[in-house]
């Protein structure tokens, strides 16, 4: 079966409101087995939604149409429904009396009569109860093939009806031994071209095959890869999907972070969980931003022991104790001023580790050193995970060549500090291992590792 979702509102293509709903939908479509082709948004004119939900028709098998159903002059779904069946709009007395009474409930005295638009639909229409809102949802034959869903743009709403309306329904006109099943592969330190080139001959073999199949995306200065199977149940989907992800993993190597739910911030604090290991920060270019991270994960508050912010050259002195001859002699921007962070941020607080971060984000160079250099830091004991031998010493330091503006530059630099505490926590090298030999710390700009050893 294929389907499609219409989302409906000006505010969406005003971008005021971003399209949530679709994201959601789709998720729920494929764990039934069915294929969403396309999702389309349309403002709110009459001519126009008419116009897309009948392209969507001649398409699709399914339509789910989100939005439009209030009681406001600019809520025209139930306009263009009928203009698209050319039948008459009528009101249902029921609804009617279910929305005076629920605003009586309410303790609201002053109905308005534009609410009685939510008890009106086209002629034909199976209504569909809303029992988190007032605007029901409604259910449309378009012709002997084609089903349209209106639903509410109210997130809440919309949900409500789907899973107690819809879901079922669909699924049983699925078949209910079909499968989709997706599952994402969380990269970090690697470009979306280096994932599509590492993985070129696999998706060359899976394109012949066509089930399962793998696609790419770029995400928040991550990559994801997207293993999708069909199968005639969930078990066999798993089984395809796992065969893949085994070879994917294979392939790229200690880049994959994590799976589907997985944030950098998640896995790090689950191996500080399971080692019993703590942090601490001293940051400079990142100003809290390392931290809030950090501390973003429940469970935090048992493995981060606190961190400074040391932005001002003297405060690097003053608060850390890093050696004023060394700040005057390089700068604050330099690899050993760091390392020297890192080092006084593990002692201070008493903590496991040390992160540091320390560079120029821009816009404008800083003693002449050039905006997206940036050197990040770890300290921690040698032979703390499982009693190996941390590669090159107790510190590692990273120096990044870092292009974009001034935020990617920073949030750029959170990730390689996160990535770094993963590394040292999993025993593995300073920084990412390729089958290229090409090194990027992170994707969202060009990065050199001029030294991932001890300092």
């Amino acid at each position: 079966m294929k389907a499609e979702i219409v989302a409906i509102g000006t505010e969406l293509l005003l971008g005021d409101v971003v399209n949530g709903n679709a994201a959601w939908l789709g998720h729920q479509l494929a764990e039934i087995g069915i294929d969403v082709e396309q999702t389309t948004a349309v403002g709110d004119n009459v001519g126009r939604i008419v116009a897309t939900l009948a392209a969507a028709c001649e398409r699709s098998d399914i339509v789910i149409a989100t939005g439009g159903l209030g009681p406001t002059q600019d809520d025209l779904t139930r306009e263009a429904l009928a203009a698209l069946l050319d039948v008459s709009i009528v009101r249902d007395p029921e609804l009617e009396a279910a929305l005076r009474a629920r605003y009586a409930a309410a303790g609201r005295p002053d109905f308005a009569t534009n609410n009685l638009r939510m008890a009106d639909y086209p002629a034909g229409a199976v209504v569909l109860r809303n029992t988190a809102g007032t605007a029901p949802g409604l259910r449309l034959p378009v012709g002997e093939r084609t089903t349209i869903y209106a639903l509410p743009g109210v997130p809440h709403e919309m949900k409500d009806i789907f899973t107690g309306s819809v879901r079922d329904e669909l699924a049983e006109r699925a078949g209910r031994g079909t499968v989709l099943l997706s599952r994402q592969l969380h990269t970090v330190g690697i470009w979306e071209s280096e994932v599509a080139e590492t993985l070129a001959g696999l998706d060359a073999e899976l394109a012949g095959v066509g089930n399962p199949t793998i696609a790419y995306l770029a995400s928040e200065g991550q990559t994801l890869v997207r293993i999708t199977a069909k199968a005639a149940s969930a078990a066999a989907a798993t089984a395809l999907v796992d065969a893949v992800d085994t070879r994917a993993r294979a392939l790229l190597g200690d880049v994959v972070y994590g799976v589907d739910g997985d944030t950098i911030e998640s896995v790090v604090q689950r191996l500080l969980d399971a080692s019993c290991a703590t942090v601490a920060t001293a940051e400079s270019l990142t100003g809290g931003l390392l931290g809030a991270a950090l501390t973003a994960v429940p469970g935090s508050s048992a493995t981060y022991r606190g961190g400074v912010v040391v932005y001002a050259t003297d405060a690097k002195a003053d608060v850390l104790g890093v050696s004023a001859a060394l700040l005057d002699a390089r700068g604050p921007v330099d690899p050993d001023v760091a390392a020297a962070m890192a080092v006084a941020a593990r002692e201070r607080f008493g903590a496991t580790f040390g992160v540091a971060t320390t560079g120029v984000a821009g816009p404008t160079p800083q003693n002449e050193v050039a905006v997206g250099t940036v050197h990040v830091a770890l300290a921690g004991p040698p032979g703390h995970v499982g009693g190996r031998i941390a590669d090159g010493g107790p510190v590692w330091v990273r120096t990044l060549r870092l292009t974009g503006d001034r935020t990617r530059i920073r949030q750029a630099t959170v990730r390689v500090g996160l990535d770094m505490i993963r590394r040292r926590l999993a025993g593995l090298p300073a920084e990412p291992t390729r089958p290229r030999a090409v090194a990027h710390a992170d994707p969202a700009a060009t990065v050199t590792t001029t030294d991932a050893g001890t300092r």
